[in-house]
């Protein structure tokens, strides 16, 4: 049955989609993560889980209403809406502070990072040795995941549909960041970045009645592109959040502690100190269309603690830390 709910929890549940659709941009950052914290990671699934054959028949039988009401429509709506709403207001400004404050950026990711492992391991219950061997896991594969180094772009419209699965990965699997996954698998450019312009290069053409542009190859490849992408990310959301159901329904310890291993191995994605490494087939550089270099992997090294940059970035990780902790307070608190 779909919950009732008053205004301000609307209002809240459609800023935890800003928050979710800002992390699921940034490379290293998994939008699964700001959901498990926030609290809805499981509500998020179950929603998920509700796209089903019994949905589709609901609405081949025209029972438009009855299929928002299965589906958990006003959560999907809310969470759903505010990240892509996030990807055209919060991220962008993300993206600001990440190329003009980036070390103080992922300082605040690191902080928020280790603050989410105290927040999902502090109720987690008992350690025996297959919750411990789960938890080694998860951190061998993140951090294994985190020092791969990029592939190739590849636009063979199967391996976007595959792109569109593993993608969306980062939105339903806490600690697995799904763009840097797409960074990893040569298409992040592709895909989030050229792709994504076309169709709003392409839209606003349309709109001003220049049908024309429906013409040109290049716009009509990216269109392709961008909807099979898509499709593979709907597909996606739905089959691993029915393998994620399941196995969360049965062996939720094991798949908790192998969520925090996640987590865990990520902090070598984010690592806040670290210089960017180009290193593609086309040189040593990448560049979008606008000319902007974008980086493909990175050279991690220690901070120099002489310099007061490294203090300030210490002062940013205690603030992000300190954000989990205020909402693991006050969540406590409502309890």
């Amino acid at each position: 049955m779909q919950k009732e709910r008053l205004f301000s929890q609307k209002l809240y549940l459609f800023l935890k989609g800003l928050a979710m659709g800002a992390a699921n941009k940034v490379p290293g950052v998994s939008g699964g993560t700001v959901s498990f914290v926030l609290g809805f990671y499981e509500e998020l699934i179950y929603s998920f889980k509700k796209v089903n054959i019994n949905a589709f028949k609901l609405i081949i039988s025209g029972r438009f209403k009855s299929f928002y009401t299965y589906i958990n429509g006003q959560f999907l709506l809310l969470v759903m809406g505010g990240s892509i709403f996030s990807y055209f207001s919060i991220s962008l400004v993300l993206d600001y502070f990440l190329e003009h404050y980036e070390l103080y950026v992922w300082s605040w990711f690191f902080g928020m990072i280790i603050g989410s492992i105290y927040y999902i391991g502090r109720g987690f219950g008992e350690w025996n040795r297959s919750n411990i061997f789960s938890l080694m896991l998860g951190v061998a594969v993140g951090l294994g995941v985190s020092f791969l180094t990029p592939a190739g772009e590849n636009d063979n419209l199967w391996f976007v549909f595959i792109c569109g699965i593993i993608g969306v990965s980062g939105m339903t699997l806490p600690g697995l960041s799904g763009s840097f996954i797409l960074i990893l698998m040569g298409n992040y450019v592709l895909l989030l970045v050229d792709s994504v312009n076309a169709l709003f290069f392409v839209a606003t053409e349309l709109l001003v009645g220049n049908f024309d542009v429906l013409a040109v190859p290049e716009e009509i490849r990216y269109l392709k592109i961008i909807l099979v992408f898509t499709a593979g990310s709907i597909f996606g959301l739905v089959a691993i959040s029915h393998l994620l159901g399941y196995v969360l329904k049965r062996f939720n310890a094991i798949v908790t502690a192998v969520i925090i291993g996640f987590i865990t191995g990520s902090l070598g994605i984010v690592w806040p100190w670290k210089e960017a490494l180009f290193t593609t087939e086309k040189g040593v550089f990448l560049l979008d269309n606008s000319g902007h270099k974008i980086i493909e992997n990175y050279q991690r090294f220690i901070p120099n603690f002489s310099h007061s940059e490294t203090w300030i970035a210490i002062l940013y990780i205690i603030l992000g830390l300190s954000l989990i902790l205020i909402i693991d307070f006050y969540g406590r608190k409502k309890k």
